[in-house]
């Protein structure tokens, strides 16, 4: 079984369609999302649409959470400024989709037990970067296989009672990578390549600038940062 693993969409369309190409092109069976779909970016309501039509199974990130309630305490200005903008644009069907999203899921997929989160298990807003994956986190998950978003930095890690794999960003890459980052998992082997995607990052930035939101978010997807 071939299952695609996409995080942190960040409501860019231009990136989530040419990540969606070339899922379709290595003909995956399932697609998860560990959550943001939405914020920062331009075209909430359209990745929503989209979201809703391709991924079989989805958690809430804080971004999906914080752009349905308004409420952007701890974020930085730009983000915050962000999560009023969509706050503002979503549309009913946006906020039905995102208010149906669990903070964390549990499949079994080819046999195999495979959680996820957008943070960490125990809570969304935890950044859980490689060096900081262990058995602790596993033994918190309860599954062979660990799906975590937030970071937008991919990585996969092998421990020895099970795989812990982040697909990095869709939306807005920040290990220096402008590429748009998915992984591809395949079970019940419990195997995982991180695969970039070119896609038209500058018509994404100009969608940013038009919308008003703040340049930084624009100019940031050039660089991966």
């Amino acid at each position: 079984m071939k299952v695609a693993v996409i995080a942190d969409v960040h409501s860019n369309i231009q990136a989530l369609e040419a990540v969606l190409d070339h899922i379709r092109s290595e003909k995956a069976d399932l697609v998860v999302c560990a959550g943001d779909i939405v914020g920062y970016g331009a075209n909430p309501n359209e990745c929503c649409a989209m979201a809703r039509e391709v991924c079989g199974f989805s958690v809430a990130g804080n971004h999906d959470v914080a752009s349905l309630t308004g409420d952007s305490s701890g974020m930085n200005p730009y983000a915050a400024a962000a999560i009023f903008w969509t706050h503002h644009t979503l549309t009913d069907g946006s906020k039905e989709l995102l208010s149906s999203l669990k903070r964390s899921g549990r499949l079994n997929l080819g046999g195999v037990s495979v959680a996820l989160y957008h943070g960490s298990p125990g809570d969304m807003n935890e950044y859980v970067y490689e060096d900081d994956v262990d058995e602790k986190l596993l033994e918190d998950s309860g599954a062979a296989v660990t799906i975590l978003g937030h970071t937008h930095i991919p990585y996969v890690r092998q421990l020895p009672s099970g795989l812990v794999l982040n697909p990095g960003s869709v939306g807005q890459p920040r290990d220096g990578d402008p590429r748009a980052s998915l992984g591809l998992l395949r079970l019940p082997s419990r195997e995982c390549d991180i695969v970039r995607v070119e896609y038209p990052v500058a018509r994404a930035s100009e969608a940013i600038t038009a919308a008003g939101l703040p340049s930084m978010l624009a100019q940031r997807l050039s660089i991966g940062r």
